[in-house]
This record gives structure tokens, sequence and C-alpha cells, in this order.
């Protein structure tokens, strides 16, 4: 999944994190930044295969 992000020109600039057709906003370019290294960190995470009942 690709995670960008970006400003956006409103009323007020504010930061956008964007994750396919999910985007947040944040106030701060540095709370965007943030928001998106942790993201990218728990994707990149190992995740356990669930196991089969039975």
């Amino acid at each position: 999944m690709q995670v960008i992000v970006q400003q956006i020109a409103k009323p007020q600039a504010c930061w956008n994190v964007q994750m396919g057709q999910l985007s947040v906003p944040f106030r701060t370019e540095s709370e965007a930044r943030q928001y998106a290294a942790r993201l990218e960190s728990r994707l990149k995470a190992p995740h356990p295969w669930p196991k089969a009942r039975g």
C-alpha cells in the first residue's frame, strides 16, 4: 500500500496522509509525517497467519 503525505490548499493550509482512497487530515507536516512513518512501519511488520480451527 502506498502512503502519500501532501499539502492541501484550503482556506488554511493543512497536510493530508493518503492511503488508497482513504485520506486523513493533519494540522502540521510533522504530525502527518509521524503518522505516515508509524503506519508504514506497521504495514511492513510481520503478521502471523491465523491458525485453522479444528
